[in-house]
């Protein structure tokens, strides 16, 4: 049994940059930030680390991470570790690691500033077919009619 599997949180480091390939398929790359923290055991000082991934989405996620993610935004993204290699002008051999995203949560509040926020907004695949989106009508208290869209009934 084999397992590639990376899951992630942190902060977008710069805005996501899409691109379409010759074949038309869209491709938005960007990178996030993670922080780790800890008390040095000799000194008994705080320390602290950042991590730097190197993200890539494709389809409709490129689109989705391309349009609602900015610098600062914190995210996570969850998807498959690929090393690609190529040379350079030079001829020198190059390495790039990155996570090929298949689930990604916005962590930040919807319409809120990038520096913050609680809440979760999930973006996935959409299914090969395009499902249809089923309201339901739902009375309120003031028995004013309000339209229930369920999660999981959007297609993406």
């Amino acid at each position: 049994m084999n397992l590639n599997k990376a899951m992630v949180i942190g902060n977008v480091v710069r805005d996501p940059e899409m691109r379409s390939t010759n074949g038309g398929q869209n491709v938005t790359s960007f990178s996030i930030a993670t922080n780790m923290v800890w008390k040095d055991q000799t000194t008994g000082e705080k320390k602290e680390k950042a991590e730097f991934h190197n993200i890539v989405a494709w389809r409709r996620l490129a689109e989705i991470s391309s349009q609602y993610l900015k610098k600062g935004s914190k995210v996570y993204i969850e998807g498959r570790l690929q090393t690609r290699s190529w040379d350079d002008p030079n001829g020198v051999k190059r390495y790039r690691t990155e996570i090929i995203t298949e689930n990604m949560i916005m962590l930040d509040r919807a319409g809120a500033n990038v520096d913050g926020g609680d809440g979760g907004y999930t973006a996935q695949p959409a299914p090969k077919q395009d499902a249809p989106v089923q309201q339901q009508a739902q009375k309120t208290d003031n028995n004013v009619s309000e339209e229930e869209i369920s999660i999981e009934d959007i297609p993406f």
